[in-house]
C-alpha cells in the first residue's frame, strides 16, 4: 500500500507539472504596429505618429536585445528562432521610406532587420502614400514585405462584397512588387466570422489590433486573429520594453 501511495504520489507531481509546463514556457511573441514614422506637425492624429529618432533607438533596443526580426513569410520561423518580432505598418504612408533607411543603417552582418508594410492598393501614389516604384524597390531590398490592408479601408465588417478589397488589393500588390502577398490587415482591426472566411479565400493571415503579445492558443482559424501592440507618438523607451517583455 505504501508503494502504491508513492506511485500515486509521483504521478500526480510530475504527471501535472509535465502537463503544464509547455503551457508556462510558451514563447510569446511581439508584434507590433506603427502608422507614421515622422516627426509630427499637427496634422492627423498624433499617437499614429512616432519619430525617426524614437524609432531608431526602439529598432537599436531590439536588435541590442538579441531579437529576431521576421516578415510573415517567415511565419513558422518564430517556434525555431532566438526572441522573434514582427514589425508592421499600416496605410503604406510615404514616410515609412524613413523607417527602410534606418533599417538599413542599422544592419550588420549578424542583424538583419526586415518589416512589414500592409500598404491601401487603391492609394498607392498618393502625394502622402508610397509610390509602386517606392513599394518595388523596397521588396527588392530584402528589408521589406509589402502585403495588402484591402483596396480602399473600408470597415470589412459592415460590407456585403469582398472581391475588390480582398483579391483585387492583393493581386494589385503582386503585380507591382512581384512576390506573394499572404496577409490582410483588417482595417481598423475590425473583422467577425464572415470576415475571416473571406480572407481565408485569399489570405494565409489575418492580421488584427486586438493589444497582446501572440501565443499559439490551438483554436481555429487562429492564423486569422493575430493580435498587434501599438507604438504611439507617447511610448517611452522604458515602456517599449515592458512591452516586448523585457
Amino acid at each position: 500500500m505504501k508503494t502504491y501511495l508513492l506511485f500515486l504520489l509521483a504521478f500526480f507531481y510530475f504527471g501535472w507539472g509535465l502537463s503544464v509546463l509547455p503551457v508556462a514556457a510558451q514563447q510569446k511573441v511581439p508584434i507590433f504596429v506603427y502608422h507614421s514614422i515622422a516627426e509630427y506637425t499637427g496634422t492627423g492624429e498624433k499617437e499614429l505618429y512616432v519619430t525617426p529618432e524614437q524609432f531608431e533607438k526602439q529598432m537599436k533596443y531590439l536588435r541590442d536585445h538579441g531579437f529576431t526580426f521576421l516578415t510573415f513569410e517567415q511565419w513558422d520561423d518564430w517556434k525555431t528562432v532566438k526572441k522573434p518580432v514582427f514589425i508592421t505598418f499600416d496605410d503604406g504612408y510615404k514616410n515609412n521610406w524613413k523607417a527602410f533607411e534606418i533599417f538599413q543603417k542599422l544592419k550588420t552582418p549578424s542583424f538583419h532587420p526586415v518589416g512589414t508594410i500592409f500598404v491601401i492598393s487603391d492609394f498607392i501614389g498618393w502625394p502622402n502614400r508610397l509610390s509602386a516604384e517606392d513599394l518595388k524597390k523596397m521588396a527588392e531590398s530584402g528589408f521589406f514585405s509589402i502585403q495588402s490592408h484591402t483596396a480602399t479601408h473600408p470597415d470589412l465588417t459592415k460590407l456585403s462584397k469582398f472581391t475588390h478589397e480582398l483579391k483585387d488589393s492583393k493581386e494589385k500588390i503582386e503585380r507591382i512588387t512581384g512576390k506573394p502577398v499572404v496577409a490582410l490587415s483588417y482595417p481598423y482591426g475590425s473583422f467577425n466570422d464572415k470576415v475571416v472566411e473571406e480572407t481565408k479565400k485569399y489570405y494565409q493571415f489575418g492580421i488584427t489590433t486586438t493589444p497582446e503579445l501572440y501565443s499559439e492558443k490551438g483554436i481555429q482559424n487562429e492564423r486569422y486573429y493575430i493580435p498587434r501592440l501599438y507604438v504611439k507618438y507617447s511610448t517611452t523607451l522604458e515602456e517599449f520594453a515592458k512591452l516586448v517583455g523585457n
